[in-house]
């Protein structure tokens, strides 16, 4: 791993590793669909909580491919169901799940439904900012490219 992607991981983990809320897009047919979550990010990876039945679920089945974005953070990546969140090869994440979403976890959560899963977001590219340095990243082959940005000069 690169000096600067582990710099730039650090820095998604300490925006990103807790509870935030981001716009999350999956696409069928070609026609997309576009919805808030909350999400956790460690190690180029989002983790959302949810369920088999979601709309959201059942896009990602026929179209892996999502992205995601928050004020001018960008991120594209591939969406895996990776099970419940009971599931022994998910106690880890879901120790982290369960304390950064705990002011809501247990209330939208039933974890005796088999349904429930969890959904890890690999990410393969993204943009992203801190301190007026912009940042393409290509989570592939830990690639960072650098350059200065100022969000209120960014044309939409």
């Amino acid at each position: 791993m690169s000096k600067e992607f582990e710099t730039l991981n650090k820095k998604l983990i300490r925006q990103f590793g807790k509870d935030r809320n981001v716009a999350m897009a999956t696409s069928i047919n070609d026609i997309p669909t576009i919805r808030i979550v909350d999400t956790f990010y460690l190690d180029s990876s989002f983790y959302i909580a949810t369920h088999e039945s979601s709309e959201k679920v059942q896009q990602i089945m026929n179209n892996k491919h999502v992205s995601l974005c928050t004020n001018f953070h960008e991120f594209q990546g591939e969406a895996i169901n990776i099970g419940h969140p009971l599931d022994e090869k998910n106690k880890a994440i879901r120790e982290l799940l369960t304390e950064a979403f705990s002011n809501w976890y247990f209330d939208h959560n039933d974890e005796s439904d088999p349904k429930m899963c969890y959904l890890q977001v690999k990410l393969n590219t993204a943009f992203t900012y801190f301190n007026r340095i912009g940042y393409n990243v290509d989570f592939r082959s830990q690639e960072v490219t650098r350059f200065p940005f100022d969000p209120k000069e960014k044309k939409l």
